[in-house]
């Protein structure tokens, strides 16, 4: 298992679900992603999108500078 981390910091719509999508398509099953940003929007997407997929969904984590948060999921 390994973790694959995605710096989607001031991008907006739709780059932080697209960089996403692209690592869950690298990710081998049991692997951990990891995606930075600040787009409000994508935090409440990017979620979404792992639900969909029938991804689990680790954590959604608040509060770093600037309004960043983390998101963690796994593949």
């Amino acid at each position: 298992m390994s973790e694959i981390v995605v710096d989607v910091c001031c991008e907006t719509c739709p780059v932080p679900l697209v960089q996403t999508r692209k690592a869950i398509m690298r990710a081998a099953p049991g692997d951990v992603i990891t995606i930075v940003g600040t787009h409000s929007s994508s935090k409440n997407e990017i979620p979404m999108a792992v639900e969909a997929l029938g991804l689990e969904l680790l954590s959604i984590e608040e509060g770093g500078e600037g309004g960043e948060w983390t998101i963690r999921i796994r593949r």
